[in-house]
C-alpha cells in the first residue's frame, strides 16, 4: 500500500509545472531539481542511493548553475561591448576615412579594395561595426586605415 501512495505522489510531482515553451528542449536548473526530487521519492527504501551519488549530482547541479550564471554574464558583456563600440565609432561621423575592404568575388576568391569617403552614419550589424559613407557604401570599421577631418 505504501508503494501505491509513493507512486501517486511521484506522478503528481512529475505532472506539476510541465508548462514549457514548445520550442525549448533545454533542461534548466528547475528541471534538474525536479528530476533529483523525483529520483529521491522513487528510490528503493531498502537500497537507497549512496551519499556519494547525491554529492555527485549536487556537484553537477552546482556546475550547471555556475555555467548558467557565466553565460548570462557573457551575454551582458557582449551587449555592453557592442553598445560601447557603437558609441566610440559615432565620433567618426563627418570624418574622412581611407579604408581597405576585402571583397569576396562570385568565384570564391577575395580581392582587397582601397578607397576613401566621408562617414555618414555608424551601424551595428552581425556583431560588426559598419560605417556608411556618403556615397552609400557600407564598409567594416576594422578596415579603416586613416581618419582625417572632412
Amino acid at each position: 500500500m505504501a508503494n501505491s501512495v509513493d507512486f501517486r505522489n511521484s506522478v503528481l510531482l512529475s505532472n506539476q509545472n510541465q508548462q514549457k515553451s514548445p520550442t525549448s528542449n533545454i533542461l534548466g536548473k528547475d528541471d534538474f531539481l525536479k528530476l533529483l526530487m523525483t529520483q529521491m521519492q522513487n528510490q528503493d527504501p531498502l537500497n537507497p542511493m549512496q551519499d556519494k551519488d547525491y554529492i555527485a549530482q549536487m556537484a553537477t547541479f552546482s556546475s550547471l548553475e555556475q555555467l548558467t550564471n557565466m553565460n548570462t554574464m557573457l551575454e551582458n558583456f557582449f551587449t555592453y561591448s557592442a553598445e560601447n563600440s557603437l558609441i566610440q565609432y559615432g565620433d567618426m561621423i563627418g570624418k574622412k576615412v581611407d579604408y581597405t575592404d576585402v571583397v569576396t568575388k562570385e568565384d570564391g576568391t577575395t580581392e582587397s579594395i582601397t578607397g576613401n569617403g566621408t562617414v555618414k552614419s555608424v551601424h551595428f550589424k552581425d556583431y560588426k561595426v559598419m560605417l556608411e559613407l556618403e556615397d552609400g557604401k557600407m564598409i567594416n570599421a576594422i578596415g579603416v586605415n586613416v581618419i582625417s577631418k572632412a
